[in-house]
């Protein structure tokens, strides 16, 4: 299908829809209904919180947070949400109903955007790329499709490397979702299709072919058809003005300055202000953790498709050359074991959804520093999934059958290995 990109397009678009629901009535999400699976009504058991308790502190201390907020839900018996450690070196105490970046769990919000357009028509899965966004004629050659974006197999690079330092010294800079996905693209490419690569350009690209194919903007999609349909009220992709992650009580986020053998971690850097738009449909979305639980419980569900097939998660891929058999990605998630979720990083945040399908169980983190990357938000989320995921079950329930193919003690060592080098700035002279 051909980009129809004028303003009368839009015009008539926008118009057509408006009369569609002046026809019918309502909404185009009346009809629509989420209800989360039951959920024991009472904390998890001590033994278990005092384990998860260990698990944060230990991913604190090596990453160089100053801060987490988690949540861990298992629908037997019972679930644990907590602020835990403080806003900065100088203290701030945390509560759970703060706002903070979801990083690249937005990409799960991009990917579910394409399939409410495709399950209502307005575009096709395997529409070409260059049908909506300019300058990729290359794609067009290689026939990338809007579901390769989604997938992660267009075979473009990754923007990051080239830009982070330019996130963390100009965070209040706008950018152009094109002009940012640029840097992605311009890297050589892998073979396209058949392997997965985690490309934050992609999503960019993803995000712009809806907005030009819907006439709505990425924060009107993503409002349409997932906050709004899983009422997720603290839930949002903002607008491109520099602005902290919500309006209430936030999160600060911060990154450490290298120096000479290590970080500087005695003087965090603040950039809990910044623009969405180094994120966009990538990794831009803010929310908070109670939301955040609740959309990843209903993603691995599939909870807002309206359409049975294709199956979003049906044919993943590995992850990355060599990984485990268990690991592995598509449909803008990662599958690990029997849990579907993300994990990411944005400048000042790293964070971690996953929730298993069949049982609900569900986990979610958030440190307020992303020196390291996503590496210490995606492996403390794997060791509390495997923590809790022994819960037993409390009075009048029954615990599932339901195990994952690691251990918390293999997490729990890998982050004390991967702790950051704390090292005292020189003296000035």
């Amino acid at each position: 299908m051909q980009l129809l990109s004028s303003r009368r397009w839009r015009a008539a678009t926008a118009t057509a829809a408006v009369l569609a629901l002046v026809l019918t009535g309502c909404s185009s999400e009346e009809s629509f209904s989420y209800t989360p699976p039951n959920q024991v009504d009472g904390p998890l058991p001590d033994d278990t919180v005092a384990a998860m308790q260990a698990a944060v502190d230990n991913a604190l201390v090596s990453s160089g947070a100053s801060g987490a907020i988690v949540g861990v839900w298992a629908p037997w018996s019972g679930s644990w949400v907590a602020g835990i450690g403080t806003q900065d070196r100088e203290g701030g105490e945390l509560s759970t109903d703060m706002s903070f970046r979801i990083a690249d769990v937005t990409r799960l919000m991009t990917c579910d955007v394409l399939y409410a357009l495709a399950d209502r028509d307005v575009v096709e899965l395997d529409a070409n790329v260059a049908d909506y966004v300019s300058g990729v004629a290359d794609m067009r050659e290689e026939g990338i499709t809007l579901l390769d974006l989604c997938n992660g197999t267009s075979g473009a690079g990754s923007s990051e490397g080239t830009v982070k330092s330019a996130w963390l010294s100009t965070p209040d800079r706008v950018w152009s979702p094109l002009e940012l996905a640029g840097f992605g693209l311009a890297r050589a490419r892998v073979a396209p299709h058949t392997t997965f690569r985690d490309s934050d350009a992609g999503y960019l690209l993803l995000g712009l072919a809806l907005e030009r194919a819907s006439g709505m903007t990425a924060s009107e999609l993503i409002a349409e058809y997932v906050t709004e349909p899983l009422d997720l009220p603290d839930t949002s992709l903002p607008g491109p003005t520099p602005a902290t992650p919500g309006t209430g009580a936030v999160l600060n986020g911060h990154f450490l300055n290298p120096v000479e053998g290590g970080y500087d971690c005695a003087a965090p850097v603040d950039i809990t202000t910044l623009s969405s738009s180094s994120g966009f449909t990538d990794s831009g979305v803010v929310s908070t953790i109670t939301d955040l639980g609740r959309y990843a419980q209903a993603e691995a569900k599939q909870a807002l498709r309206t359409k049975e097939k294709p199956d979003r998660f049906g044919a993943p891929l590995p992850a990355a050359d060599g990984a485990e058999s268990w690991y592995q990605a598509t449909g803008g998630a990662y599958l690990v074991g029997s849990m579907i979720g993300q994990h990411g990083w944005t400048p000042g945040y790293a964070t971690a959804a996953y929730s298993d399908p069949a049982t609900g169980f569900t986990v979610a983190v958030v440190l307020n520093d992303s020196t390291a990357g996503a590496q210490f938000a995606q492996q403390l989320s794997w060791e509390l999934a495997a923590i809790a995921s022994k819960a037993p079950a409390a009075a009048g329930q029954t615990a599932p059958e339901f195990g994952l193919p690691f251990t918390a003690e293999q997490y729990h060592q890998a982050t004390t290995d991967a702790a950051i080098p704390c090292v005292a700035p020189p003296a000035a002279e």
